[in-house]
């Protein structure tokens, strides 16, 4: 077989000839001291490390060193300035595991325009809706260009029909255009590296607004104080680029640190979860990341074979952060893949945002999972988090996610602003240099978060023992029951006990009874289609719900794929919730009214 060369506008390969980049032996580990992310990649490209790209059957499908991708870049970065752009002109890139994100990403960082990633991920019988969320992602920030993998041409074309963009079209278009003879502008610290969309869990997305020496910043404290990377490390991921892990945590953390990561297309990892853990054994990948469902996938998908297939002893940080960490399938997870040699104690709880870049806290390093259970009662009633036996009746159980990184401040507030006591509950406000200039081109939704003192009203609910921080729930979503807060995640977490309940499958909300009394509703996925069956779960969870919340539910089963789901992949309880109003055969369960601003998207 004759050797061929890669290429980005066509690739081609050979699979004798390709090798995965390899770990950074050469450079000196450098995750500082850069004026931008162009100036970040013109260093590592001194190396020899780089991306791998992995295709659906966990064969290697391209490789992009930084050399590479520095030299396309500022190729391509010429060929968009052609076109006329200004500075600060927006550049939506619908984002799929390829490499034309990396290119077109870093072609805007050199030539000071502002990226976006747009969601790539398209669920079956939704092609209207996906090329609506993209036409309003564009007209939101006023794109100039927009690109697209030929996956998703079609998609593109209809959001962008009538619209004044300079171009849009797949990359071969973009590269077949003339390089112009520009020098590039110096990109000041103050200059919008890109937007990040929220994902969108409770409206529309907004785009988070995040300057250079933010973004560089958050990496570095990520790199040095909460991973503490070294040269022998590498990354491996599945996640979508357009979400704020994926981007940040799994592109630009490794190549600030002129690392190496490998990836596995998120929809690869979906049908055939094993291959992550395959492409970890394979290239002795340290740090990973995933939602709590992504590790409960890959454990019900272990076969026997798998022990001796799979070792995974090089895994040291396997990171795990979602708005309350579920710590059950993470021991499940652990203890399934004991004979593959994965360490629990390599799980790492943290815990941030797109509005503060990515990272806000990490859980201490090689210490696993530390678990608080609390009287459950006392916390839906008084929001206290007293702390009880594991083996108590009713109990909940929160995940450390550790201390904020160096330079951040936060603090736990009731409703009136006041600062409450240790284990608390209450709204989490954050302030530190990772935090966003706002959101683009929204100042009202801008002011509703940040104070002009520079505290970020996150949205999100928890306590604090000690300095660690510890999530309980998003504040817009709290159930509220003749005066008792309940937090839906937990609701949930019990219902999936039930046999018959879909992992993950579960939505906990509230709507509107009559008067001024809400009604709490969990909407939950099952495949069971006998009568009986279905009675059973219902039933089952009804039960529990009494045994340990003390409330009734109204239950609604539907089949699996129905709840509706953010661009990252995670549960939309707003989404649900007016899902299930709308099935409803008379209008007499209304939205209730909110109780507090919608302050938060992520």
């Amino acid at each position: 077989m004759m050797d061929s060369k890669i290429t980005f506008g066509q690739k081609t390969k050979t699979e004798s000839s390709m090798q995965p980049t390899p770990v950074n032996k050469k450079l000196p580990i450098k995750s500082d001291g850069f004026a931008n992310l162009a100036e970040a990649l013109d260093y590592a490209a001194a190396g020899d490390s780089g991306f791998n790209f992995y295709d659906h059957r966990g064969q290697l499908d391209a490789v992009l060193s930084y050399r590479q991708l520095r030299d396309e870049a500022r190729t391509l970065a010429r060929r968009l300035l052609g076109l006329g752009l200004k500075h600060g002109d927006r550049v939506g890139i619908i984002a799929e595991t390829d490499p034309m994100f990396h290119r077109f990403f870093f072609a805007c960082q050199y030539a000071g325009l502002i990226p976006f990633a747009l969601p790539a991920g398209i669920q079956m019988g939704a092609h209207t809706a996906y090329v609506g969320q993209i036409r309003r992602m564009l007209e939101s920030c006023d794109a100039a260009i927009a690109v697209a993998p030929a996956s998703h041409t079609e998609f593109l074309h209809e959001a962008v029909a009538d619209m004044d963009l300079v171009m849009a079209g797949t990359p071969e278009e973009f590269d077949a255009l003339p390089e112009a003879d520009i020098e590039f502008q110096t990109v000041q610290a103050g200059d919008l590296a890109y937007l990040q969309y929220t994902s969108g869990s409770t409206r529309f997305p907004r785009g988070v607004e995040i300057d250079q020496a933010t973004v560089l910043e958050n990496l570095r404290a990520i790199a040095q104080d909460g991973l503490k990377l070294n040269n022998e490390d590498r990354f491996v991921s599945w996640l979508p680029y357009y979400h704020d892990m994926g981007l940040i945590g799994f592109i630009l953390v490794p190549l600030i640190c002129q690392l190496s990561a490998d990836y596995l297309p998120s929809r690869t990892f979906a049908m055939r979860p094993r291959l992550w853990l395959k492409i970890i054994s394979d290239n002795r990948g340290t740090v990973s990341s995933s939602p709590t469902f992504g590790y409960a996938l890959c454990a019900k998908r272990l076969r026997p074979s798998d022990y001796e297939r799979y070792d995974l002893s090089s895994w040291r940080a396997a990171c795990v952060g979602a708005e309350q960490v579920n710590p059950i399938p993470l021991r499940a997870f652990a203890e399934a893949l004991a004979p593959c040699n994965f360490d629990p104690n390599a799980f790492v709880a943290c815990y941030g945002m797109a509005e503060c870049v990515l990272a806000v806290s990490f859980a201490p390093l090689d210490l696993g999972l530390s678990v608080d259970y609390v009287d459950q009662a006392v916390m839906s009633g008084s929001g206290e988090a007293k702390p009880v036996n594991p083996d108590h009746n009713n109990v909940a159980a929160y995940v450390d996610c550790g201390q904020v990184l160096p330079g951040f401040e936060f603090c736990i507030r009731d409703e009136q602003g006041n600062e409450v006591s240790e284990r608390q509950c209450g709204e989490i406000m954050l302030r530190g240099p990772s935090v966003m200039s706002g959101y683009f081109r929204d100042e009202e939704s801008s002011r509703a978060v940040l104070s002009d003192d520079g505290w970020l009203d996150t949205g999100d609910i928890g306590y604090r023992v000690g300095d660690n921080l510890f999530i309980t729930a998003r504040s817009k979503d709290v159930i509220i029951i003749k005066g008792r807060n309940i937090w839906p995640n937990d609701m949930e977490v019990v219902a999936q006990r039930v046999e018959g309940v879909r992992l993950g499958g579960v939505a906990a909300f509230s709507v509107a009874g009559f008067g001024e009394e809400e009604l709490a509703v969990m909407v939950v996925e099952t495949k069971e289609r006998e009568n009986s069956a279905r009675h059973r779960l219902s039933q089952g969870i009804t039960e529990l719900m009494h045994e340990h919340f003390g409330i009734n539910v109204i239950i609604d089963l539907v089949r699996p794929g129905t709840l509706p789901r953010t661009s990252s992949g995670k549960l939309s309880r707003f989404q649900s919730r007016e899902a299930y109003l709308e099935r409803q055969p008379a209008p007499a369960l209304r939205l209730p009214s909110h109780r507090r601003n919608n302050r938060k998207t992520a």
